[in-house]
């Protein structure tokens, strides 16, 4: 596939422990290095997403501070 800014597709391949290898390309482009944790979102309609680096914390601090609107 040509590059496009800002998108990757590849394919990995699934192990027999379940492991999965994040392609260089994709882990450059995300910044994911040896010990980072991720998330994984899965559902049987839509399928598996593993979401960039601080998706979860952004996400997690919009739920948290819409309370203070309240106060």
């Amino acid at each position: 596939m040509d590059e496009l800014e800002g998108k990757y597709a590849g394919t990995v391949t699934v192990g027999t422990k379940g492991q999965i290898v994040i392609p260089k390309e994709a882990r450059e482009m995300f910044g994911i290095s040896p010990g980072d944790t991720l998330i994984l979102l899965a559902d049987k309609e839509r399928g598996i997403a593993i979401p960039p680096k601080g998706t979860f914390h952004k996400l997690s601090e919009q739920i948290f501070n819409s309370g203070d609107k309240n106060e």
